[in-house]
């Protein structure tokens, strides 16, 4: 176990009334440092370092539960909201593999927030309220990022393929169920990459989904891992997909997911394998019998929302539910062990903290985490002008090596869109 952090003294946390401006939350980050949790407007967004942690090992979850239980012990906090969100506030990315790779927590120095139409702003220690939210311009975070030039990351599409086919043909063997096999994307621009333009684009577009940005790792999830308010739990599982078409085509292609059996084979597997990891620490477990069609202006995907009560007396925190649940089988596969072995075998690359728990946590332990999906990590080479982006699909009986790669491709178009001018 690996663990490297910023150890100070905790240091006041003030949270007042933002006033009845409607600003939207992400024109008020920074190009540097920014944090982000936003969703149809509303969620918290964060800039500067008041502290973090990087922990890496088969304990990390729970060490980072120590750390922030630590840090929030030791805070002087002010806050008369005592909201979901207000006072003292962490952004956490997690690694894929918590025990393999890093996962990063994030103390913010100035945090806004909106929930119900209420806004409000948190600062830590002396920062002048007035003077640390500034309102980004729409054209400074418009500004051009020039040509873009792609390259393949671990696997080219035709070798991609190939990891596919030896996935299913070990399916057919009876090694496992299910895997969630991923392929990366190399992009690299003019121009440096600037986090307000591509949070502001991915929003715009996919205002029903979570735009996140913690250290350099952002994008749009529709997945829901698990959310915490009170004793109150729930998740949105989404798997099995299908593209998007133009006119009856698109009704044509909704129909055909509502009734295919393999994708509501594996999305029985994502949810069946989330409910069952929350049962021990929950009451009244809620799984829809059938999955919903979400849509998206992508994809389409079968999504069921699951809801649960923490059993009374069960003291669990929310990282180690977090913990408890990843990886659902909507990332991995299932069963998870057999999965996780097939994917470090064939996807050949480091996901790092691309499809890992990602999100935040307050010092009442509520929070939001959801999955680093549709996203890239900004690399920080070449001055900045680089990023990885990432996709990946389930994997059954009967998938097909060439509709996955195509399916990869639409996920990938989602932030390809908007790192385009």
């Amino acid at each position: 176990m690996t663990i490297a952090a910023e150890t100070t003294d905790a240091a006041a946390v003030t949270t007042t009334p933002f006033g009845p401006r409607r600003t939207p939350l992400l024109t008020l980050l920074p190009a540097e440092g920014a944090l982000a949790w936003v969703r149809r407007g509303e969620g918290l967004v964060g800039w500067g370092e008041a502290d973090r942690l990087e922990v890496t090992g088969p304990d990390a979850l729970q060490e980072a539960a120590a750390w922030w239980a630590d840090r929030c012990a030791r805070t002087r906090a002010e806050d008369p909201l005592g909201v979901p969100g207000s006072g003292p506030v962490v952004f956490a990315s997690i690694a894929f593999d918590p025990a393999a790779g890093t996962s990063v927590f994030v103390v913010p120095e100035v945090v806004v927030g909106r929930r119900d139409g209420q806004t409000w702003v948190t600062v830590t220690g002396e920062a002048d309220e007035d003077r640390a939210v500034v309102e980004t311009s729409p054209q400074e975070a418009a500004t051009s990022i020039g040509r873009l030039a792609y390259a393949d990351g671990a696997l080219d599409p035709v070798a991609w393929c190939g990891a596919v086919a030896t996935a299913v043909a070990r399916i057919d063997a009876g090694e496992l169920d299910k895997v969630v096999l991923a392929r990366d994307l190399l992009v690299s621009a003019d121009r440096p990459l600037d986090p307000r333009r591509l949070l502001l684009r991915l929003a715009e577009r996919f205002p029903d989904t979570w735009t996140f940005a913690v250290e350099g790792m952002l994008g749009a999830t529709p997945e829901l891992l698990l959310r915490r308010t009170g004793r109150r739990l729930d998740a949105r599982v989404l798997a099995g997909t299908a593209p998007r078409g133009a006119g009856a085509d698109d009704d044509r292609l909704a129909a055909g997911l509502e009734e295919s059996v393999k994708d509501h084979a594996e999305h029985a597997y994502a949810v069946t394998s989330l409910a069952d990891a929350l049962r021990p620490f929950v009451d009244d477990l809620h799984v829809p019998e059938r999955p919903d069609v979400l849509t998206l202006p992508n994809v389409r995907h079968l999504a069921s929302d699951v809801h649960g009560r923490q059993r009374d007396g069960d003291r669990t925190g929310l990282l180690k539910l977090v913990g408890a649940v990843h990886p659902t089988a909507a990332v991995c596969g299932s069963p998870t062990p057999q999965a996780a072995r097939v994917i470090a075998e064939l996807e050949g690359m480091d996901r790092g903290r691309y499809a890992g728990p990602v999100g935040w946590l307050d010092s009442r332990g509520d929070g939001e985490f959801g999955l680093a999906l549709r996203c890239a990590q900004l690399t920080g080479a070449d001055d900045g002008r680089q990023a990885r982006l990432f996709a990946g699909c389930g994997i059954v009986a009967g998938s097909d090596p060439l509709a996955e790669l195509a399916e990869t491709q639409a996920k990938l178009a989602a932030f390809q869109a908007a790192l385009e001018d």
